[in-house]
């Protein structure tokens, strides 16, 4: 029988997908976990690595279907540590990339219930990375952008404008369902011929990775599934993917018959 730990609240990284990106820390202290509340891109994976006996909880968020307010996940940390003692908040990524981790702290420490945080390797960056994309590339990009297109009003960021105008790596989160829109925008600022790539289930075995040009991005709307969180990647970068500069023939031959 699992002996009851002490009341306390610890935000985990989930990492970027794939079970065996989390963290030795992470999992270490996940599976001391009296209770474990997690979100909607943890992976089935990873949660099979935790005791059979251990509460697991999803609270997760999804476009479309039924989600928890952050209010009520505030709520259910606080008394689910009351109840079992140790919580593990599992976030996927990294709890403070976009994760509302500050939020939960608070929360739960005005009660008197002590947090701790264990970093998590973050999507914005690993995804990318398994797709042979470099954020920063010498004479190319020397810096990168990780956004969120849209403000909670849905118009979009000053951000994403900002960060069209520049030259750096653009990385966007929770857009996919925006990508045309999305691509406009930038549109406005970078060249069609811009390399853009949509990534989906990150660096897990059914990972998927769309290549193609501002100015071609209708030939891949109609491929990704919008029900599914992917993250979007602009810039000269994206031409480093092995398949970019034959998918580009493959649509120059096209155009010309």
């Amino acid at each position: 029988m699992k002996i009851r730990n002490e009341l306390k609240v610890s935000l985990v990284g989930a990492g970027p997908g794939s079970e065996d990106l989390i963290t030795v820390r992470g999992l270490r202290v996940l599976q001391s976990a009296d209770v474990v509340l997690y979100d909607a891109l943890v992976s089935d994976g990873l949660l099979s690595l935790i005791d059979s006996d251990i509460p697991k909880i999803y609270v997760g968020k999804r476009c479309g279907q039924h989600s928890f307010t952050q209010d009520d996940i505030n709520i259910m940390i606080v008394e689910n540590a009351f109840r079992f003692g140790h919580v593990v908040r599992l976030k996927g990524g990294d709890p403070f990339v976009f994760g509302r981790a500050l939020e939960e702290i608070e929360y739960v420490e005005s009660f008197g219930i002590p947090v701790s945080v264990v970093p998590g390797v973050s999507s914005a960056l690993a995804v990318p990375a398994s797709q042979g994309m470099p954020m920063t590339l010498r004479g190319v990009s020397s810096s990168f952008w990780v956004m969120t297109a849209t403000k909670r009003d849905g118009s979009f960021t000053e951000d994403l404008k900002f960060a069209a105008q520049s030259s750096a790596t653009m990385v966007i989160l929770m857009g996919v369902r925006k990508l045309k829109e999305i691509v406009d925008e930038v549109n406005k600022y970078r060249g069609s011929s811009t390399p853009i790539a949509v990534i989906q289930n990150g660096t897990k075995a059914n990972e998927s990775c769309e290549i193609s040009s501002l100015g071609n991005v209708d030939n891949i709307i109609g491929v990704i599934d919008v029900t599914q969180a992917g993250i979007i990647v602009i810039g000269e970068v994206v031409a480093k993917h092995p398949t970019f500069f034959e998918e580009e023939v493959q649509r120059v031959l096209h155009s010309n018959m």
